[in-house]
């Protein structure tokens, strides 16, 4: 497959973005996680060149996009406003489908809350809705347990650690989260390469820096999230959502979902059982396939 490359300036900020499919069709618009960049979706994306446009964009921070400084800029408002605009340019008169993995899928949930007149379809793969993810991690159970990692990640200089020895823990956290039989020494080059750069490493750890999210230590004592009315219409996701989840994950665990019905009300789940976090990696057809019934019923 022949994705071409685009440099999309965006909300103030230096967008590359991977394009392949007929110009004119529906877009697809897929957002990666972290610690991965454009090419985590590409395997799924090469399932659907013939019949729609997909976007593949390098979210600021990652990659060849633009790396601003500041973690404030990497507050969620400015992550949406980013994907807001891309939207603008690349399908001004069109809803997108909209596909978001990890940190894209939170990307994607904000989006679809703040922008729904843009999005038609609304895909997550291992990701979580922002408010039952807190409610998870406030239970002070297995989630907050799994989740101790993010506040590693906030630690000044922790990038450092990651990105030394050629990026040895970053490369590892692949495993570690799912088994990574597709990791070959062609992708970890690959993933390297897009590591590299002054700062590449401390912008994306940004993202985990700049999020309200509130994770507990270890054996603190569990708390209860009331989810009020005014949550669920603050929060709701209108449009038809698919929820597609690998159930080998270690990082984000079935619990973090509970209660997403209570904010999707058209929500479809289908879960695989073989695969894990890096459900785009393990599983790309399997993905491709459900996302396919899903836009086309």
């Amino acid at each position: 497959m022949t994705f071409t490359s685009h440099m999309i300036e965006a909300n103030g900020q230096t967008l590359h973005v991977k394009m392949a499919g007929p110009k004119g069709a529906p877009v697809i618009l897929m957002l990666h996680g972290f610690p991965e960049y454009w090419a985590s979706w590409a395997p799924v994306a090469e399932h659907f060149i013939e019949s729609h446009r997909v976007v593949l964009p390098d979210q600021r921070g990652y990659n060849l996009s633009s790396k601003p400084a500041e973690i404030e800029a990497y507050e969620t408002k400015h992550l949406v406003a980013d994907m807001a605009a891309l939207i603008e340019q690349i399908s001004p008169d069109q809803k997108v489908t909209l596909c978001g993995h990890d940190w894209g899928a939170s990307v994607a949930y904000a989006l679809a809350m703040r922008h729904a007149d843009k999005i038609s379809h609304l895909v997550i793969a291992n990701g979580v809705h922002p408010i039952c993810f807190q409610k998870a991690l406030m239970a002070g159970g297995a989630q907050t347990d799994a989740s101790q990692y993010i506040n590693y990640f906030c630690q000044p200089d922790v990038e450092h650690q990651l990105a030394g020895e050629n990026f040895r823990r970053l490369l590892n956290m692949f495993e570690k989260f799912s088994a990574a039989p597709w990791l070959t020494d062609e992708i970890k080059a690959a993933y390297c390469t897009a590591w590299q750069g002054s700062g590449t490493v401390a912008t994306m750890l940004n993202w985990y820096r700049a999020s309200p999210m509130q994770v507990p230590k270890s054996g603190d004592a569990g708390q209860q999230l009331e989810i009020t009315e005014a949550m669920r219409e603050k929060y709701k996701i209108s449009m038809p959502h698919l929820l597609l989840w690998g159930l080998q994950d270690v990082a984000l665990l079935p619990e973090a979902r509970t209660d997403l019905g209570e904010f999707a009300a058209d929500l479809t789940v289908r879960e695989n059982e073989c695969s894990g976090h890096w459900i785009l990696h393990e599983k790309p057809e399997w993905v491709a396939n459900q996302v396919n019934e899903f836009v086309g019923r």
